[in-house]
């Protein structure tokens, strides 16, 4: 476990209008016969009311946007963007499909606390673990740091979570870093893409909604084609001449999503269809 650096000298005293944040390393597998991870960094912010976890790169263009004044938005479709009120298990979960769609889930974890420890710099860490979503995992947890919370929807243990990771070796969550904000940091990338609020929806809805779209990925643009066959189009870098080219497009597309079909709750993950 590696870890850049860790303050918590403040962390005890939550103060109003203040968010604690804290710095997740997210190693993961979209294909799960993938050898390699895609690393990003997770931002975990705690606030007085509400806890938020979403891709630090928002931070990096919200502060971009705020600096020159621009209003640039980017959503990661790859990484998870969960909020949930303080002390909660009812998590709100963010998901781009054309629009920014958002829908609740329950998720209480029920952990099993391990006798077994280790020493990380002056923190003992406990390990617990659990059964989530499909998957086996493990985490390790610091009483010492009075904070039931940690990355995705991982909430619950008598402490923070340094580390949690699944027994298969597809997902790892490691802090790397925290520190305090003396404010209330607002998160205006979520609340609002590009001028329109979330719509609320249901797991349901959202399973649906991919379907679709994975039957027919280039729906929209074969429907533009069809108007505009003079006009130049163009789809992972393959320029589109004739009608008959979105056959092999679409086919090409639907194997991507079947072999990167490996989401962290794999008892959620659709039965896309070979065709």
């Amino acid at each position: 476990m590696k870890f850049l650096f860790l303050t918590f000298s403040l962390i005890f005293g939550l103060v109003n209008a203040q968010t604690h944040r804290f710095i997740y390393e997210f190693k993961f597998k979209q294909n799960p016969k993938q050898i390699e991870f895609k690393k990003e960094n997770m931002t975990l912010d705690i606030n007085p009311d509400n806890v938020k976890f979403y891709n630090y790169h928002y931070v990096t263009i919200d502060s971009t946007n705020i600096t020159k004044g621009q209003n640039s938005q980017l959503w990661d479709t790859s990484t998870p963007v969960i909020v949930r009120v303080k002390n909660s298990n009812t998590n709100s979960n963010y998901i781009l499909i054309n629009d920014v769609f958002v829908y609740d889930t329950e998720n209480k974890i029920n952990w099993n606390l391990e006798k077994e420890t280790k020493k990380f710099e002056n923190y003992t860490l406990q390990k617990a673990t659990t059964t989530f979503g499909g998957r086996q995992w493990i985490a390790w947890f610091c009483k010492e740091i009075n904070i039931s919370e940690g990355p995705y929807k991982f909430r619950g243990l008598p402490g923070m979570i340094f580390q949690i990771y699944d027994d298969r070796n597809n997902f790892d969550f490691t802090l790397v870093k925290s520190f305090k904000l003396n404010f209330n940091y607002k998160t205006p990338f979520i609340e609002s893409f590009y001028g329109q609020k979330p719509i609320k929806t249901t797991p349901e809805n959202i399973d649906k909604m991919l379907m679709n779209e994975y039957k027919d990925p280039y729906h929209d643009t074969r429907e533009e084609f069809k108007k505009n066959p003079n006009a130049t189009f163009s789809i992972n870098g393959v320029d589109v001449k004739d009608i008959s080219q979105f056959k092999e497009l679409t086919e090409s597309r639907q194997r991507y999503i079947r072999e990167n079909n490996n989401p962290i709750e794999i008892d959620k993950a659709l039965k896309y269809p070979e065709n």
